[in-house]
């Protein structure tokens, strides 16, 4: 089994896209899809499809007043969009630190990142494929209040 991957993003934000990431999603599907393509923020095309789930990832609170330091969640929201011809986009979204409210520096977990992509832009080009099998321990509780994802309306443990 490969080693676990992190893709250490550049600042903190509200939402991520990992554009960086999208040779490996191409690797990850390319048995069953000739071709695929990354929909970026300046294409206005309206997606055909949408979902909502989960990847991992640790947050660093960059805030050097504040006494936490960092902390990882199984529950980092993504929003897939599946766009015409295997166009996709994905949204990762932040968290909050607990203790100063400040948007934490995310460690994107890049194998839960691309094993769910590379997932749901072959169910949406009909081809049947496994879908995996999340195992492992549970994490913390999940925080609405600190989840970016859970603000937009686009997490799955929003309300």
């Amino acid at each position: 089994m490969a080693r676990n991957k992190h893709h250490r993003s550049r600042g903190t934000k509200a939402t991520y896209t990992f554009t960086s990431l999208h040779q490996n999603i191409l690797e990850a599907i390319s048995y069953d899809i000739n071709h695929a393509w990354f929909c970026g923020a300046k294409n206005r095309q309206i997606p055909e499809n949408e979902y909502q789930t989960h990847v991992m990832g640790k947050f660093r609170c960059v805030n050097v007043a504040c006494d936490a330091t960092c902390w990882s969640s199984k529950k980092v929201a993504i929003l897939i969009r599946g766009f015409s011809n295997n166009g996709y986009n994905a949204e990762v979204f932040g968290q909050r630190c607990k203790s100063c409210n400040n948007l934490g520096l995310l460690e994107l977990d890049e194998e839960s990142y691309v094993e769910r992509v590379a997932y749901r832009v072959k169910k949406w080009a009909g081809v049947h494929a496994e879908r995996p099998v999340y195992n492992g321990k549970e994490g913390p509780p999940h925080e609405r209040s600190l989840c970016e994802g859970c603000k937009r309306g686009v997490c799955r443990l929003g309300d």
